[in-house]
């Protein structure tokens, strides 16, 4: 959603004025900007008026409906946003702006077929549109198409040199391609033309973040939260960038400001991030447990939690954690790696036998992902285990040729393994099963 402006004490628009003054005004503030000095519920209540003056004026009651749109977009109102928008195309198919704020709206909405389809009409009907052109961009910046992205950017800024949001744009497109040079000069650009843009200050500080320039970081963050202070993410973006420097107390300073802006999940983790760092463990699981109520599916924060608890030495509440985090995501691979970890702690503190215990290779090394889960799974160490001992039985009772040809295929399957896991239709443990039972069957018939 937009940032929403605060709403204004409302102002009566119905004063004893002429008729037509009345639909000027009417028109002029369904007109206005995101930024206008008028609020969302009286733009909405202007352009509602300007539509039953204008029901004879397909054009005119066009535009009014994008205007609307695009404020029930701003709103988060997205239903009744959708329904002004395709009532705009309707009345007016060449209404470009429409086109373009559909096209938005589809985007944010997650219909990037939609969001593509609208925004190449809107820049076949004007190609001398630059917003146009940006819409577009913006589509493939979500698509992952960043090269194509960039051009369409690049024609923005041709057709519109002082085009400032085109210039972050197309900054975002080169930080996620990891080009964070050009993406901070885009950002340099869009500045320069627009020194209140907060959000190009904070895209550039995450590029400055990613370059290891923690301290430019902050700078840029600090300026975008001097001209937008009601944004709670700003506050976060700086809050991780003191944590970067070893700076717990003013990071816990701002993501508590961000806490307090807008209660969130990953705002209340970082934050229980920063306390962990400290050695505040109570604290940290304190936020931990805030935020898995807000968001009981938020991974990140069992994970942490975990290691909260492990660093409390409670083995069994971190294993507890860590097991959710992968069963919420099975691709988290610190929390694999954390789960093997804190099993492995468990198993010493019992005195256990450790090597029984572990698979043939050392997980501590692991990268693979097949090999991460095994190592995070008891019953999957056992069947490493014994699919090794099998192999090395069958291997002392072939002859030379079949053990070359037992050593491919045990190679085969290895691969395979580690190339497959991750597919949904390919099971781990069944086929560690199935490979066993081969190799056992080898063993006896030789």
């Amino acid at each position: 959603m937009r940032h929403v402006l605060p709403l204004l004490a409302a102002v009566s628009l119905l004063a004893v004025v002429p008729a037509y003054a009345q639909s000027n005004a009417n028109a002029d503030i369904c007109a206005a900007g995101d930024d206008a000095a008028v609020s969302p519920e009286q733009r909405i209540a202007a352009c509602t008026e300007v539509i039953a003056a204008a029901k004879d004026a397909p054009a005119e009651t066009s535009a009014a409906l994008t205007n609307r749109g695009s404020v029930y977009w701003y709103v988060n109102k997205m239903t009744l946003a959708f329904a002004d928008l395709d009532r705009a195309v309707a009345l007016d198919p060449k209404n470009v702006r429409a086109l373009r704020e559909r096209a938005t709206a589809n985007r944010t909405a997650g219909h990037l077929d939609r969001a593509l389809a609208d925004a190449n009409e809107a820049v076949r009907l004007d190609p001398n549109d630059a917003k146009a052109f940006d819409v577009r961009g913006n589509v493939f910046n979500n698509n992952r198409q960043f090269d194509r992205a960039i051009d369409d950017y690049n024609e923005a800024v041709r057709l519109d040199p002082q085009f400032s949001l085109a210039f972050m744009d197309r900054g975002v497109a080169h930080y996620f391609k990891a080009d964070y040079d050009n993406a901070i000069k885009d950002y340099d650009k869009a500045i320069e033309i627009d020194p209140k843009r907060s959000r190009a200050f904070t895209n550039r500080g995450a590029a400055y973040k990613k370059l290891g320039r923690t301290d430019r970081a902050i700078d840029d963050e600090s300026a975008a939260i001097r001209l937008d202070p009601q944004q709670p993410e700003y506050f976060d973006n700086r809050g991780l960038s003191y944590e970067d420097n070893g700076d717990y107390d003013r990071a816990i300073a701002d993501f508590s400001e961000a806490i307090r802006l807008l209660p969130q999940a990953n705002f209340l983790t970082n934050r229980g991030d920063a306390y962990q760092g400290k050695g505040d463990y109570d604290r940290a699981i304190d936020d931990y447990d805030r935020a898995l109520k807000l968001n009981p599916g938020f991974y990140l924060a069992y994970n942490n939690r975990g290691a909260a608890y492990g660093h409390k030495g409670d083995a069994e509440r971190a294993i507890a954690d860590y097991e959710q985090a992968l069963r919420i995501n099975p691709r988290l691979d610190s929390a694999a790696e954390n789960l093997a970890e804190a099993r492995q702690k468990r198993d010493r503190r019992t005195e256990a036998t450790v090597q029984s215990r572990l698979p043939t290779f050392d997980c501590a090394t692991a990268r693979l992902a097949a090999e991460k889960a095994i190592c995070s799974d008891p019953d999957l160490i056992r069947l490493d285990r014994e699919i090794e001992d099998a192999y090395k039985a069958a291997l002392g009772k072939l002859n030379r040729d079949s053990v070359a040809r037992l050593r491919r295929d045990q190679r085969t399957f290895n691969a395979r393994r580690n190339f497959e896991f991750g597919n949904p239709e390919y099971q781990l443990k069944r086929e560690m099963e199935r490979r066993l039972m081969a190799l056992r069957g080898m063993a006896a018939r030789n």
